[in-house]
């Protein structure tokens, strides 16, 4: 049973890759009804799915070139309050589904569309990924070490903060104008926007004379001795991000260091030694022996874990930071809510698995079920 502050918000997600699916999650994890409409299968699916972020939500296979897939996927959309859907631009509008026709059978639809460059624009219709878009937005440029070439943070900054995240974000809003206005409006998240609005605090401290286009030599980017990983003796990686006075303080205590017999700490010519320096200090203990010796305290330490290990810490284990559905381990649903808290209602589920029973749910009767099947419609 759907639970979460989003609980009887009806909405149909047109299958992707990434960002859509993300945002379709987030919306599920909230309580959302999401119905997911996917291509019809052309094979029995084959063991447990595990795209988990395709969670809480069912799947019903439907061709939407079919003339009758498209009118089952509009009777969904009219009973629908948001729509989310993930393909190139002008996809949607030859496949009969655009958003002024959609609009016109729901006047309150919120019409989410994710894309990566955008609904228009010189490169709208170009291909791309989240190295791409968060290239163009400055993002990747800053990320890196000093007199190394750019690092891609996985697929997070482009897809998934910048794209699925910031498009949940602008249907929720959305939702909340269409309940005042009782008009519905069009949703346009881009990843190369969504990235760049992650950058705001950067091009803040450009403006400030603080943050330089060197990457790898200012304060959050590898640059500061204080903010930085560090090797362990067994080989192992700790992170510290001892930026404010007290803290450092605190993390030169613990390490045993005297401050007077270091330079300033915000002494940028003297960073790559003071960095060597710390180097050789944590290779003389393990990763848990660093833990035991600042774990927990104002040193602002952590150890750097792999994707099992953060499962299993105790803080994580504590605040049920992940959680376990259908015997697979995975990120809980976030935010908590202290009234409406959300879950997962239930796991990923293979294409067009719950065609039937999903119709039904969303209003369409048995009879017309066995004619769209007959007609090759649905899956």
């Amino acid at each position: 049973m759907a639970t979460g502050p989003l609980e009887g918000i009806k909405i149909v997600e047109f299958s992707g890759l990434g960002p859509g699916p993300f945002a379709a999650m987030m919306l599920a994890d909230m309580g959302a009804e999401v119905l997911r409409l996917d291509r019809i299968a052309r094979r029995p699916p084959q063991g447990k799915a595990l795209d988990l972020l395709n969670r809480g939500r069912a799947c019903v296979g439907i061709d939407l070139k079919h003339p009758e897939g498209k009118a089952t996927a509009l009777a969904l959309i009219e009973g629908a309050d948001a729509l989310i859907e993930g393909f190139r631009p002008g996809v949607m509008e030859r496949l009969g589904l655009g958003p002024e026709l959609c609009l016109q059978h729901n006047s309150k639809l919120v019409y989410g569309r994710m894309t990566g460059w955008g609904q228009e624009g010189p490169l709208a219709h170009a291909a791309g990924h989240d190295i791409n878009y968060i290239a163009l937005s400055g993002a990747l440029h800053a990320i890196g070490r000093a007199g190394e070439k750019p690092v891609p943070p996985l697929n997070l900054v482009g897809d998934f903060g910048g794209g699925g995240m910031l498009l949940a974000f602008g249907i929720a809003c959305a939702l909340l104008e269409a309940k005042r206005s009782g008009q519905g409006q069009v949703v346009d998240a881009a990843m190369v926007d969504g990235a760049s609005l992650l950058m705001t605090m950067f091009h803040s401290m450009t403006a400030m004379g603080v943050w330089g286009e060197q990457r790898g030599t200012n304060m959050l980017d590898t640059g500061a001795h204080f903010y930085e990983t560090y090797e362990t003796a067994d080989g192992q990686h700790v992170a510290i991000g001892a930026i404010e006075p007290q803290f450092y303080a605190e993390l030169l205590s613990r390490l045993e260091i005297d401050p007077s017999s270091m330079p300033a700490q915000m002494s940028r010519e003297h960073w790559p030694e003071l960095k060597e320096k710390l180097s050789e200090v944590f290779k003389q203990k393990t990763r848990a022996q660093w833990c035991e010796l600042l774990e927990g305290s104002d040193a602002c330490f952590a150890p750097v874990l792999s994707l099992q290990e953060a499962i299993d810490h105790p803080h994580n284990r504590a605040r049920r930071g992940f959680v376990e559905v259908d015997g697979v381990a995975q990120p809980a649903p976030a935010p908590r809510f202290s009234r409406t808290p959300a879950h997962i209602d239930r796991p990923p589920a293979h294409r067009g698995a719950d065609t039937d029973e999903a119709l039904e749910a969303w209003g369409i009767d048995a009879e017309r079920l066995g004619a769209l099947r007959a007609a090759g419609a649905i899956g």
